[in-house]
């Protein structure tokens, strides 16, 4: 697991069968207890294998491709997850769920199984004081060669010469 992504609420899927490829956005509504990358733990909250039924933002990819309407066209997609695979085994959650991750991929009943395929997990990288000091000095100057970053942390701040009032 430690190579892959936890998906959050958040994420973006997709469906192979969308004709135009359209996203839609996962919503957790199976627990409110357990979150990822999220400081204030308020708005990622890890998504399990128990995020069935219509659980997106708005419930379609566009027009189905194993739909055709007779006249050419295609009828519009109606997202039902029905079931998920590929999900982080060794680990249950309060909802008695198994963690999704970024490879994880869903059932629809109309597509078949894992038609629906995580596009984007839904975490995004915050850059903390932890990830400077475990950065490669080498690296941090090529990005950034006027600040030596870890002669910042060697540097004990005072507030010397500042003015209160």
């Amino acid at each position: 697991m430690s190579e892959k992504h936890v998906v959050v609420q958040g994420a973006t899927l997709k469906c192979k069968f969308s004709v135009e490829p359209k996203l839609d956005t996962l919503k957790v509504k199976t627990h409110s207890r357990h979150y990822a990358n999220d400081k204030g733990a308020e708005s990622k909250l890890i998504a399990t294998d128990k995020e069935i039924g219509q659980t997106l933002e708005k419930n379609t990819f566009g027009k189905c491709k194993m739909q055709p309407n007779g006249s050419g066209d295609y009828l519009p997609c109606q997202a039902v997850i029905t079931k998920w695979s590929g999900f982080y085994e060794k680990v249950t959650l309060s909802n008695k769920g198994k963690i999704l991750l970024e490879d994880s991929k869903g059932t629809c009943p109309i597509g078949g199984a894992d038609c629906i395929e995580v596009d984007k997990h839904g975490q995004k990288a915050e850059l903390n004081r932890q990830n400077l000091k475990n950065a490669k000095s080498e690296v941090l100057k090529q990005i950034n060669p006027m600040v030596d970053v870890k002669e910042l942390f060697a540097i004990e701040h005072t507030d010397e010469g500042i003015i209160y009032s």
